[in-house]
C-alpha cells in the first residue's frame, strides 16, 4: 500500500544503538491481519530512561530490538475495523498496549492488559518482555486496537505548535503525574521526589500542578538539580555527605514528608561518600524512613524481575533487601507498576493546551533527528539534564 522507506533505532547490545533500515509496518500481528490497527507516520518519539536500562545491558533485551515506546504520530492508514480514528488525525500513543476488552482494561488498568503479551500482563512498544511489539523510534509504526488506545488531539495545527509538550503525554508526563497521585499529593502536600531525570522532573512539575506546598527533589547531578530549581523546586545534592533527614528539616522544619515519589528505580546508588556504589533498595528504604506515618509512596521508577548486571545474585532476580517492617509500622501504602497512561492523558493534554503547565520547559526538551539518536542516548546516559525528543521526518540542526 505504501512504499515509504522506514528506519528505526536498533539495540545492538553492550551500550550501543544504531539507526538502520527496518520493514515498513503492516496491519498484522504475526500472521494474523490486524484490522483494528492503524499505521502512523511518527511525528515525535522520545528517548526514555527505561530504554537506557536496556541499552546498558541491565535487562534481558535481545539484540536487534527496535526501540521506542513514547510515540506521537499522524494516521496514514486505518484498518477496516477502525471506526473513530481517521487518516490525518494527529494522535498520542500511550506506551501501554491495551486491548480494551479484557478484565483489567475494563477496570482502567491498561498497564496490565491480559491479551497483548503471552509472557505476562502488560505490553509496550519496543521493550524487553513486553510482548515483542515493534518500537516507535522510527519513521513509521503500527498501533493495534487504535480506537481504544489513541488520544486524538482536537486541533492538529494547535497540536503541532505545542508538540514539544504534547509528545510527553505518551509516557513521561502521565508517569510522573501517576507517581504523585499514588503518593497522595494534593493541595498543601510536602513532597520528596527521588531522582531528577526526566520522569523525576515531570513528577515535580506534576506535584506543583496538584497543588503541593513544597516539592523537594534529590539527585546527584548538578545540572538536573538546577533544572528542578528552575520551576520552583527545593533541591538536595545526594553526593554531599550528611543525613538526608537533617537536610529535609532545614527546608521544611520537619524531618518527614507527606508524600514520597521514587523516580529512580533499580539502578539506584547510595548517597554521600558511597555515591559510586550501586544499592538497589536505597530509595525504597529512604522512602519508608522519610515519609510520615500514614503517608503514601508512589514508585513509578522501574524495578525488574531480571537484572543481569546487578550487584548480587538476589538483586539479579529483583529480590531487594528492604526494611519493610519500618514501612509496615508507619502504615505506609506503596504503589508500584507501570503507569496506566490512559487514565491521565486526556486531562494532562487539556492542562497543556490551556497553558496550565509548561511541561516541555520543566523537563528541558531537546529536539533531535533520527540520525542523532545514538548521540542522544550517549548524552542521556552521561546525565544530561534534557529530555531528548526525536523528530524522524525533519533534519534538526
Amino acid at each position: 500500500m505504501h512504499n515509504h522507506a522506514n528506519r528505526g533505532v536498533i539495540y545492538q547490545g553492550n551500550g550501543t544503538v544504531k539507526v538502520e533500515a527496518i520493514p515498513f509496518p503492516e496491519l498484522a500481528i504475526g500472521k494474523r491481519r490486524c484490522d483494528h490497527g492503524v499505521i502512523l507516520k511518527v511525528v515525535t518519539t522520545n528517548i526514555c530512561g527505561s530504554d537506557q536500562h536496556m541499552v546498558r545491558g541491565r535487562t534481558t533485551a535481545e539484540k536487534g530490538l527496535v526501540l521506542g515506546h513514547e510515540i506521537t504520530g499522524e494516521v496514514i492508514e486505518c484498518g477496516r475495523d477502525v471506526e473513530f480514528i481517521k487518516v490525518g488525525d494527529l494522535v498520542s500513543v500511550p506506551f501501554n498496549i491495551a486491548c480494551g476488552r479484557c478484565r483489567n482494561c475494563k477496570e482502567g488498568k491498561t498497564g496490565i492488559c491480559l491479551n497483548v503479551n503471552p509472557a505476562r500482563p502488560g505490553a509496550a512498544y519496543g521493550y524487553v518482555d513486553m510482548g515483542g511489539w515493534v518500537g516507535g523510534q522510527a519513521d513509521y509504526v503500527m498501533v493495534p486496537y487504535a480506537d481504544f488506545n489513541l488520544l486524538k488531539f482536537p486541533n492538529a495545527d494547535q497540536a503541532r505548535e505545542k508538540i514539544q509538550s504534547l509528545t510527553l503525554l505518551s509516557d513521561i508526563f502521565p508517569t510522573g503525574f501517576h507517581g504523585c497521585v499514588t503518593a497522595g499529593v494534593g493541595p498543601g502536600s510536602t513532597v520528596y521526589i527521588a531522582g531528577a531525570g526526566p520522569v523525576g522532573l515531570a513528577a515535580a512539575a506534576s506535584a506543583h500542578l496538584l497543588g503541593a506546598a513544597c516539592v523537594i527533589v534529590g539527585d546527584m547531578i548538578e545540572d538536573r538539580l538546577n533544572q528542578a530549581r528552575s520551576f520552583g523546586c527545593e533541591t538536595i545534592d545526594l553526593k554531599q555527605d550528611g543525613d538526608i533527614q537533617d537536610k529535609i528539616e532545614a527546608i521544611l522544619g520537619d524531618r518527614e514528608v507527606d508524600a514520597f515519589v521514587d523516580c529512580v528505580g533499580f539502578e539506584a546508588h547510595a548517597c554521600g561518600c558511597d555515591h559510586h556504589q550501586e544499592s538497589p533498595a536505597v530509595v525504597l528504604n529512604s522512602a519508608m524512613q522519610m515519609t510520615r506515618a500514614g503517608g503514601q509512596i508512589g514508585i513509578p521508577g522501574l524495578y525488574v524481575t531480571e537484572d543481569p548486571g546487578a550487584v548480587d545474585s538476589a538483586a539479579q532476580q529483583g529480590s531487594l533487601s528492604m526494611r519493610f517492617g519500618l514501612g509496615w509500622a508507619k502504615s505506609h501504602s506503596l504503589h508500584t507498576g507501570q503507569c496506566p497512561v490512559m487514565k491521565y492523558h486526556r486531562a494532562l493534554m487539556q492542562a497543556i493546551l490551556f497553558d496550565k503547565i509548561d511541561i516541555a520547559k520543566a523537563v528541558n526538551v531537546q529536539m533531535i533527528s533520527l540520525d542523532q539518536a545514538p548521540q542522544g542516548y550517549a548524552d542521556f546516559d552521561g546525565g544530561a539534564a534534557k529530555k531528548f525528543v526525536i523528530d524522524p521526518h525533519k533534519m534538526v540542526s
